[in-house]
């Protein structure tokens, strides 16, 4: 077992200096070579350009879901405000969600204060 290591140590060529330079490992005086090397691709630019314009998609799809909570906020000021008020204020964060801010905006305010009128002013009535 000595002999194989032995035997190992003589032909490694990290110890061995007949590759034509010094012993770089045990030696302080020599410095290190390294080797570099130069990619040959080409540089890959990291801008894509949009073939569809899927922003416009998205606010048309929230546009028609704005203006349905916004139906449903103004009809729950008439009838059953509970119902229709929460159904407005659903649809209303489903409708900013998909981009149409204004209009589900106002659905959900006016769906809140419609269920606020309903359950504390109009059982007075």
């Amino acid at each position: 077992m000595a002999d194989q290591d032995r035997n190992f140590e003589i032909n490694d060529l990290r110890h061995s200096t007949d590759i034509g330079e010094d012993d770089q490992y045990r030696s302080a005086e020599s410095g290190f070579r390294e080797e570099t090397a130069a990619e040959i691709a080409a540089p890959v630019t990291l801008r894509r350009e949009r073939e569809h314009d899927y922003d416009h998609d998205r606010v048309d799809s929230g546009r028609g879901v704005g203006y349905a909570a916004l139906a449903l906020s103004v009809l729950s000021l008439f009838i059953m405000p509970i119902l229709f008020g929460a159904a407005g204020i659903v649809l209303g964060f489903v409708a900013r969600r998909r981009g149409a801010e204004a209009s589900g905006s106002w659905a959900i305010g006016i769906g809140a204060v419609s269920i606020i009128i309903g359950i504390f002013i109009l059982p007075f009535f």
